[in-house]
């Protein structure tokens, strides 16, 4: 669709209008698809309190603009971007619009999340329409009071003017806005004439951040709230036999100590008192034959991909006749650890059970999924549930599983009081949901020079809940192409991780097509550019990925890294990768330092589609690279017995601020819908890190954490 055609929706199904008593328009609509047919926005704002709607924006009659956000903000700026659009097609100033978050609202809106780096892909069509409806009626509005046609009036910076040079303030003629039938057709802007999208703009909640403004979960309490921690089973897999709480409850502060399960809850004044009570609870665990170690995971993971009873997801063409019949075969197995999620602000959530509402508040990236299951494990109807959002301190796939406000909804409900769940770091590490251990074996065959077969093989713990991306590059790009897949079930629970499916995979893959190129004698680069000219864009629908929109941002990437003229002392590692609808292409530089390899810059280059707010587009795909880095670099955790061997950050290794590199960001300039962003640049960074340490070292390296593998090996770099 051109960005100038007309768009033609169902006013039925896509918004609402009210007129304010306090004087003003209110305009319902939905930040992803459009309004559910029933729903319907309050009559009168003025007698509502915040917490009893969400998702409107309210135009008041001084002309200025609040958005209502009913999606939750994980650090991925859709608080600050999203409300962009609908002011850039509302033609209002963005120094008019302030932003608000909403609650949950099931009964009125859907996909209230915040994950796969959707927000603004979904969002785009919903948000603009939005706007240029909002704006549309504000025109007629003025036309009528001209007494002239809407078509000679137009609007720009919150001001409507005719051909007679007349001019109205949107909060002129807000009021009569209110009484206008809805415009089924509206004309949306053209890129070339947009003023806020493409624009830098500061996080809404810049000033709140700054200035430790409540805003965050930890940041809620109320009156007679009492604090929660936790006492979980060390073990995954260990059970309570019995324990004694005297100790804890001698504790100052600590008002109770209850289980629910195999947990035990220690409720106290404060999270000090709360954490000391539970650190002096006497807990006899029952012992487990059937605890897992990380060494027992590489056994099953090995046999996994020894075995030839794996799922296929994807086969093109005759794999193992391309073998039979090649000049050469490579084979490499690729290992990644068990990885936790340390966000920056610990789980918590607060729950207060009454009889007549559930009253929940915190963090969470799945509010309306929480609260359904909050629901059943209580036994209340949803429509009892009052979930609010807060901002996240981080999420990173973490905060989609909501086992921490189900915490705190069963320990309310029991204790008939309301309270607040807070992890410790401990806590935060030792609970899951982690990052599972998962493996890649990839064999190829080259025959004349060419790549002719490709077969990929994926071991992971709990796949189910992971699995293999099928038809991403190199789907479609040789010939003979297969790929599969084989789980190992374990009690260890897992799930999504920042970029989840390709955080790994991406290293995996990218390592090896390096090993090819050097194997064919081609330039990195320039067999990525050849394996993509094979694919035509549409021939296959099921190939998810555009070979137009890879090759450009790699050669992007590759101009402005100034790949193969790099200085002296200077090694170069390249990845390219399509992951949440965008093309990424990474290089990075590294220099040896006391035998070591220093990151010293990234060159990035990404094709997401028109860039709505350039600061935060860069802010999310420099997090996603220092993070790829940092994690591919020194992540790593283990079991023992069922037990995490790292629950700190005295042991468990991050990426320091010494260690960080320069990271310089492009994008790929065209005028395609948005996609996504906090997750993409995560998956090439290890890649091209490993790359760039082959070229400085000719080492190839296949398991992560790189520095441990390296380590290992006792050698020398820089010899």
């Amino acid at each position: 669709m051109k960005n100038q055609d007309k768009i033609t929706f169902s006013r039925r199904n896509f918004i609402r209008t009210s007129a304010l008593a306090s004087g003003g328009l209110l305009i319902g609509f939905n930040f992803f698809t459009a309004c559910k047919e029933t729903a319907q926005p309050p009559v009168d704002i003025t007698k509502l309190n915040f917490n009893d709607f969400n998702a409107f924006i309210k135009i008041a009659d001084n002309g200025y603009v609040t958005i209502f956000s009913p999606n939750p903000e994980i650090g991925q700026g859709v608080k600050t971007s999203m409300p962009m659009i609908i002011a850039e097609e509302l033609d209002v100033p963005w120094e008019h619009v302030s932003v608000a978050q909403g609650i949950l609202d099931t009964n009125n809106y859907t996909r209230q999340v915040a994950g796969g780096s959707q927000s603004i892909r979904f969002g785009w069509d919903a948000l603009r329409q939005t706007g240029a409806t909002s704006k549309q009626m504000l025109i007629n509005a003025a036309a009528a009071k001209w007494n002239v046609d809407a078509s000679t009036c137009n609007a720009s910076n919150g001001i409507i003017k005719n051909a007679n040079g007349d001019e109205l303030g949107y909060g002129d003629v807000v009021n009569d806005a209110a009484k206008l039938e809805i415009p089924e057709n509206i004309t949306l802007k053209s890129p070339k004439d947009y003023n806020i999208i493409g624009k830098d703009a500061i996080n809404v909640d810049m000033e709140h951040i700054i200035t430790g403004k409540p805003l965050f979960g930890l940041d809620y309490k109320t009156e007679g709230m009492t604090y929660v921690s936790v006492a979980r089973p060390p073990a995954f897999g260990q059970k309570i036999n019995s324990y004694d709480a005297t100790a804890a409850k001698s504790v100052n502060g600590v008002s109770e100590v209850v289980q629910f399960g195999d947990k035990i809850a220690v409720l106290a004044s404060s999270t000090w008192a709360a954490m000391k009570g539970k650190k002096a609870l006497k807990i006899d665990w029952a012992k487990d034959s059937t605890l897992e170690n990380t060494s027992d995971h590489n056994k099953e993971l090995n046999k996994i991909l020894d075995s030839n009873s794996l799922d296929v997801r994807r086969e093109d063409g005759n794999v193992k006749k391309a073998f039979a019949q090649a000049d050469k075969l490579i084979e490499r197995t690729y290992e990644s650890p068990f990885l936790p999620h340390n966000c920056m602000e610990p789980m918590n959530f607060y729950a207060n059970v009454t009889t007549d509402k559930v009253h929940l508040v915190g963090p969470i990236q799945t509010p309306a999924g929480t609260a359904r299951r909050i629901a059943n494990l209580i036994d209340r109807n949803e429509e009892d549930i009052h979930l609010e959002m807060t901002r996240m301190g981080g999420g990173f796939g973490r905060r989609l599983y909501g086992d921490f406000a189900l915490e705190a909804a069963e320990i309310s409900n029991i204790t008939k009081q309301p309270v607040k769940v807070v992890f410790s770091r401990e806590d935060d590490m030792a609970a899951g949901i982690y990052r599972p251990a998962i493996k890649y074996r990839i064999k190829a065959s080259i025959k004349d020079g060419k790549v002719t077969g490709y077969h990929l093989k994926e071991a992971a713990i709990n796949s189910n809940m992971y699995g293999l991306i099928p038809n991403f590059f190199p789907a479609g790009a040789i010939e003979n192409y297969k790929v599969e897949t084989g789980n190992y079930r374990s009690n260890i629970t897992t799930g999504a991780w920042r970029a989840p499916y390709t955080n790994f995979l991406a290293f995996a893959e990218q390592s090896f097509f390096d090993e090819l190129a050097e194997e064919l004698n081609v330039d990195a680069v320039q067999l990525r550019l050849d394996l993509l000219s094979n694919v035509e864009d549409g021939k296959d629908p099921s190939i998810e990925y555009s070979a137009k929109r890879m090759i450009d941002t790699i050669k992007l990437a590759a101009k402005k890294s100034n790949w193969g003229n790099s200085s002296s002392g200077i090694y170069q590692g390249f990845a390219a990768y399509y992951s949440h609808n965008t093309h990424v292409a990474e290089v990075v530089d590294i220099s040896l330092e006391n035998g070591k390899p220093k990151v010293e810059k990234v060159t990035v280059a990404v094709d997401c589609g028109i860039v709505v707010n350039p600061t935060g587009a860069k802010n999310q795909i420099e997090g996603g690279v220092i993070d790829g880095i940092g994690h591919a670099m020194y992540g790593d955790f283990s079991f023992e017995n069922g037990k995490p061997q790292d629950v700190n950050f005295n042991t468990y290794r991050l990426i320091r601020m010494k260690e960080t590199p320069i990271v310089e960001t492009y994008f790929v300039e065209n005028e395609l819908s948005p996609t996504g962003l906090g997750e993409p640049g995560l998956p090439p960074a290890g890649g091209a890190l490993a790359n760039a340490i082959k070229a400085a070292t000719g080492q190839i390296l296949t398991k992560q954490p790189f520095i441990k593998e390296l380590n290992s090996r006792k050698t020398d770099l820089s010899a």
